[in-house]
Parts: structure tokens; C-alpha cells; sequence
């Protein structure tokens, strides 16, 4: 039981660092986006339910989303850079998250979970207004 809880952080680590620089187009970073909000949803559904697992899992989705569009998004793009905190939000209550581990009361990891929701929802608001050319 003690090594769920390293294993867990190190999957996230490993998730977080993995990956290519290199610009990706609106249209695919919005559907990369979309997917990431689902996830986020699910999470905090599994939350409602008690389901720690699925809400470590779920989370762990949304970081590797985040960090996916963090490593797409076009320099240029003014929608994309003000995205770029709150990907990075979602990131970090993610990794909240997963420090927590699955083994907690759902109830206590329920809390960073809604957080990286509304940062992936705020995020995706956001990437939902870029448009081709950077614009």
C-alpha cells in the first residue's frame, strides 16, 4: 500500500516530461482541449460517486492533455498564451491529486480535482477562440 502512492506521482512525473515542442494547429489543439475537459468532468463526477480511482486516473488524463497543448500551442497566438496559466493550474491540482493518491477519501482529493475542472474549463474557453494564423 506505502508504494501506490510514489508510483502514482512518479506516472504523473513521467507524463509531464515526456513529449516534442512543436506547434500544433487551432483545430487540433482545440479537440486535444475538449478531450481534456471531458476527462475533467469525469473526474469530478467519479469524486461525486467516491471512485478514488477513477479520479487519479481521470486527473492523470488531464495533466498529460495540459502538458500536450502546453508543448503545442503556437508562440503567436494570443488566445493560446492566455490559456497558459491555467493549463498550467490544472497541472498543479492534478499533481495534488496524485500526491494524494487513490487510497484517500474521495471527498479530500475532490477538492483539487474541482479546481483543475474550473482551470481546465477557463483554459479551454480560451483555445476555444483561436483561430488559423495565429490571430
Amino acid at each position: 500500500m506505502p508504494l501506490v502512492h510514489p508510483i502514482v506521482l512518479a506516472l504523473v512525473l513521467v507524463v509531464l516530461s515526456t513529449g516534442t515542442a512543436s506547434a500544433g494547429s487551432p483545430k487540433e489543439i482545440q479537440e486535444q482541449g475538449k478531450a481534456m475537459v471531458r476527462d475533467a468532468e469525469e473526474m469530478v463526477a467519479h469524486g461525486g460517486m467516491g471512485d478514488g480511482k477513477a479520479i487519479v486516473h481521470h486527473c492523470g488524463e488531464v495533466a498529460k492533455q495540459a502538458q500536450a497543448i502546453l508543448k503545442t500551442l503556437p508562440a503567436a497566438d494570443e488566445h493560446g498564451k492566455e490559456a497558459v496559466p491555467h493549463l498550467e493550474d490544472a497541472i498543479k491540482y492534478c499533481k495534488r491529486v496524485a500526491e494524494m493518491g487513490d487510497k484517500v477519501d474521495p471527498g479530500a482529493s475532490l477538492n483539487p480535482a474541482v479546481k483543475a475542472r474550473a482551470a481546465a474549463r477557463e483554459a479551454m474557453r480560451h483555445l476555444a477562440a483561436m483561430k488559423d494564423g495565429g490571430a
